[in-house]
């Protein structure tokens, strides 16, 4: 298939699922488009349908690297434009949360939990190893007899759910 559809059908295919990729990784929309066009430019210069075995595979990957790399650099900026800032809210003693806080947060937990027990088993399980045991993809993937890039989807999916669930209950 890579052969007859070449790099484009790649990325036509599977852009909207890429930009959810990185948007988890980023943080924001923007920057994950911004991502996956560079990843695309990069994906098509190096793009051999017989030299890349599996072309979505390394697709992700690129996409991937594109924006961890892009969060270390705004990680450093922000660490060097911060530093005011920083020194701030260091020298406010840390509390103890308020009673509201604590039930806040309590029932903010109550909803993640519902929203995984919503989840279809594998789902829930590879949500659960990746953010509660911190578990690697690779972990995952092994456990549950499947893909890496499934688990990613698993794990990008199901805190979507999570997250839509906790927006929903907040109105």
């Amino acid at each position: 298939m890579a052969n007859e559809q070449g790099a484009l059908y790649f990325y036509r295919t599977h852009r909207a699922s890429l930009i959810d990729y990185a948007r988890v990784i980023t943080g924001s929309q923007a920057e994950a488009e911004d991502v996956v066009q560079d990843a695309w430019i990069r994906f098509d210069r190096a793009f051999d349908g017989d030299a890349v075995r599996q072309p979505l595979h390394y697709l992700y990957r690129i996409v991937r690297n594109l924006a961890l790399d892009g969060r270390r650099r705004a990680l450093i900026a922000g660490e060097r434009q911060g530093d005011d800032l920083a020194d701030l809210v260091n020298a406010v003693p840390c509390e103890r949360p308020t009673p509201e806080a604590q039930a806040i947060a309590r029932n903010e937990l109550d909803h993640v939990r519902a929203a995984l027990a919503e989840l279809p088993e594998r789902t829930r399980i590879a949500v659960e190893m990746h953010r509660f045991g911190g578990h690697t993809l690779m972990e995952i993937a092994q456990h549950l007899g499947v893909s890496v890039g499934l688990v990613h989807g698993l794990v990008a999916d199901g805190i979507k759910h999570c997250h839509r669930r906790r927006m929903a209950a907040r109105e």
